[in-house]
């Protein structure tokens, strides 16, 4: 998969790539990671991306040419690649859609910036994507989050082909169960004796009960 990130600020991508999972994905050609400076796409001779937005208020917008520009320039690469918009309006990203996004060949990320961008960007994207209900100065730590969350899904990339799929929000909403590793006591808790037993198919049943209560306590919890 080819990810491209459209950004004011492509040094601030350097280390997370450059590290852990995303670091070996990348190393073994399972995921290729670049940014693309919205800057080089600016126009006139300031190579101008932002402007004040029609109508008044406070703030910048990013303009549409740069970032129109930009992407062309990423299509060139990958024709199919997915095109998303990261903004605090865009539909709520679940772990479904990041199963959804690693399937695709390449993926086009625009990271926001100051007030957002002119509203007309989002006729020429195919997705637009928010990471919470909060604000965030700009795109580029959501984009960090989708770039985490999809490369990981990447078959050979968490070595255990099974790792993904039973772990928290694997179907948009249960949690994972808990789990434990050793010492067996420690500080005066110890291991569910259940996990001990060998017996697999117990077990098994005990994860999901465990699954379902620590799901309905957040569920709780975030009323």
């Amino acid at each position: 998969m080819k990810i491209q990130i459209i950004t004011l600020f492509p040094r601030m991508f350097s280390g997370v790539f450059a590290e852990s999972m995303l670091y070996k994905a990348q190393k073994q050609k399972l995921a290729e990671i670049q940014t693309i400076d919205l800057r080089d796409f600016g126009t006139g001779p300031r190579k101008q991306v932002d402007d004040t937005p029609y109508g008044g208020g406070d703030g910048m917008l990013l303009k549409p040419e740069p970032i129109a520009a930009a992407i062309e320039h990423a299509k060139k690469s990958n024709s199919s690649a997915k095109v998303i918009l990261l903004t605090p309006s865009g539909q709520t990203y679940k772990q479904s859609v990041a199963q959804n996004l690693s399937a695709e060949s390449g993926l086009i990320l625009i990271c926001g910036r100051y007030e957002g961008v002119d509203e007309r960007v989002t006729t020429i994207v195919d997705m637009e994507l928010s990471v919470g209900n909060y604000v965030l100065t700009g795109g580029e730590i959501p984009a960090m989050v989708v770039v985490d969350s999809v490369v990981r899904l990447i078959p050979g990339v968490l070595g255990g082909e099974t790792s993904a799929e039973i772990e928290s929000f694997s179907d948009d909403k249960t949690l994972e169960y808990a789990q434990y590793t050793k010492p067996e006591e420690w500080r005066g808790m110890n291991v569910p004796p259940i996990l001990l037993s060998g017996n697999h198919q117990e077990i098994a049943e005990w994860r999901r009960q465990q699954s379902i209560e620590k799901t309905k306590l957040r569920d709780e919890q975030n009323k």
